[in-house]
């Protein structure tokens, strides 16, 4: 599979179950704003055959390498940046892959993940469309899902979801018409879209070389494996803008700091308080 269509495809599904993300895009467009992909998040867990090992092969098969490492203890998380190589068809995006390291949750929680995990048909993560193949196990109840939303909101996204692309994230460096992302935040919300203010809602500074934020992640209902639906957040559209550093190299990375902060995009309390509001 070539990139094009890796990207294609994960997009396709993105905007199903998070049809905000097309709508703003073709706000965007209509601006005419040129709008490039900043990078990709994608989520897992550290368990089975799906830890995230096995899940960036398809990333370097793509022609990506390896960048940084990032530790989130707060959140009992790893994560590892990842950056193209040379495309022709333009930018590529940055890669942000991250995994749960269930042995750190509670024996409760680490249980219903690992035999979610378990569960897994080794032979599927061999193709690279596992990484929007949404669940691969079957549901949990929801009875289970609450228990794992009380220890990590990640844990409780991932049983439910499965795998799709976490947040697609346009670069504010690339626009021409709005010069900052306090800017863009306040024009995706004038469309009506709920942003993510924890820890303000811009995180980061030009200090540590990195701005984001975010909108809230869009909602949809899921059925249970107790036949109830109930409505869980999905996913969230990010927007970055990038500084150079003291020698005018443009920043790759991510900053954790900030990056804890956007997690809470798909955290349902703020989902549901936003969405009544």
């Amino acid at each position: 599979m070539n990139a094009d269509r890796f990207f294609d495809s994960l997009w396709d599904d993105y905007v199903a179950i998070a049809p905000q993300a097309a709508r703003i895009r073709d706000a965007f467009l209509a601006r005419g704003e040129r709008v490039v992909n900043d990078h990709v998040a994608f989520r897992t867990l550290a368990a089975g055959p799906i830890g995230l090992e096995r899940l960036e092969r398809h990333l370097l098969e793509l022609g990506y390498r390896q960048y940084e490492p990032y530790d989130f203890p707060d959140k009992k998380l790893r994560a590892r940046g990842y950056l193209p190589a040379a495309h022709d068809g333009g930018p590529l995006p940055r890669v942000f892959l991250s995994e749960l390291l269930v042995d750190e949750l509670s024996p409760e929680a680490a249980t219903i993940l690992r035999r979610l995990a378990d569960s897994v048909d080794p032979a599927t993560v061999e193709s690279p469309d596992v990484l929007w193949a949404g669940r691969p196990w079957q549901a949990v109840s929801w009875e289970e899902y609450r228990l794992l939303e009380r220890e990590s909101e990640y844990a409780a996204w991932l049983a439910a979801l499965g795998f799709h692309a976490n947040h697609f994230t346009i670069s504010v460096n690339h626009l021409a018409t709005l010069d900052s992302l306090a800017a863009v935040l306040d024009f995706v919300e004038s469309l009506g879209i709920p942003i993510n203010e924890a820890g303000g809602r811009v995180k980061g500074s030009p200090e540590v070389l990195l701005e984001q934020g975010s909108t809230l992640a869009e909602r949809m209902p899921v059925e249970f494996a107790d036949g109830r639906r109930h409505v869980v957040p999905t996913c969230y559209y990010e927007f970055a803008r990038r500084y150079p550093d003291a020698e005018g190299r443009l920043f790759e990375g991510f900053v954790p700091a900030s990056a804890t902060k956007i997690f809470s995009s798909t955290d349902r309390t703020l989902a549901e308080k936003a969405a009544s509001s």
